[in-house]
């Protein structure tokens, strides 16, 4: 994916960014294939994993269509790794001003986590008003997001952290929601045995019930 995005173009591509830990880099290719069949294009790799750079590049090079991002960036140094394995966006859990130089420098377009309202504070005067409310559930969920739309009506969010098939309309219902983020769509089992086909079909109904919201 070549185009330059902003975050919340990436944000708006459709109501779930998928959070992918991905423990082979083999597993890479096929996986944002089935995701891509089920209608997810935007696809978020932690960096949990050590084949997670590998697997990004793989599917950067390998998947036309895919939108390929990183997440649990918690280092300067990663947004340059990232950039250079062809990943056009990057997820941190949280702020600090390396995250932010590292952003930066690279060019990533960053979405990044925030969890109380003085860390919306901190993320707006760095430049950034489209934040990731993580862990959400902990941090109060959905309750918590219409606390947040008072004081900071300009900010939109993608609450990742115990959102589920069970509560992701719920999040999404919220005014100043514009996606969430989860990992139901590619259980490990599956990847680990290949199932790809069952992937797609979490992705495909995934999708089907979110955006029916």
């Amino acid at each position: 994916m070549s185009k330059t995005l902003s975050v919340i173009e990436v944000m708006r591509d459709g109501p779930l960014i998928p959070v992918l830990t991905i423990d082979k880099p083999e597993y890479g290719v096929p996986l944002a294939r089935a995701l891509l069949a089920g209608g997810i294009r935007v696809l978020e790799i932690t960096l949990r994993t050590a084949g997670a750079l590998q697997a990004c590049k793989a599917i950067a090079a390998e998947v036309e269509g895919a939108i390929v991002g990183v997440g649990t960036v918690t280092k300067k140094e990663e947004f340059r790794q990232a950039r250079d394995a062809g990943a056009v966006f990057a997820v941190s859990p949280g702020l600090t001003s390396d995250l932010v130089a590292g952003a930066r420098e690279s060019g990533l377009p960053l979405l990044p986590g925030v969890m109380t309202p003085s860390d919306v504070i901190a993320a707006k005067a760095a430049g950034f008003h489209e934040l990731k409310l993580f862990p959400a559930q902990v941090a109060g969920g959905v309750a918590m997001l219409k606390a947040l739309a008072g004081p900071f009506p300009d900010v939109r969010f993608c609450p990742t952290g115990g959102v589920t098939p069970e509560n992701a309309c719920d999040f999404l219902a919220q005014p100043n929601v514009v996606c969430v983020g989860g990992s139901w769509v590619a259980p490990p089992a599956l990847m680990a045995a290949g199932e790809w086909d069952k992937i797609t079909q979490l992705a495909r109904a995934a999708v089907q019930a979110l955006k029916s919201n």
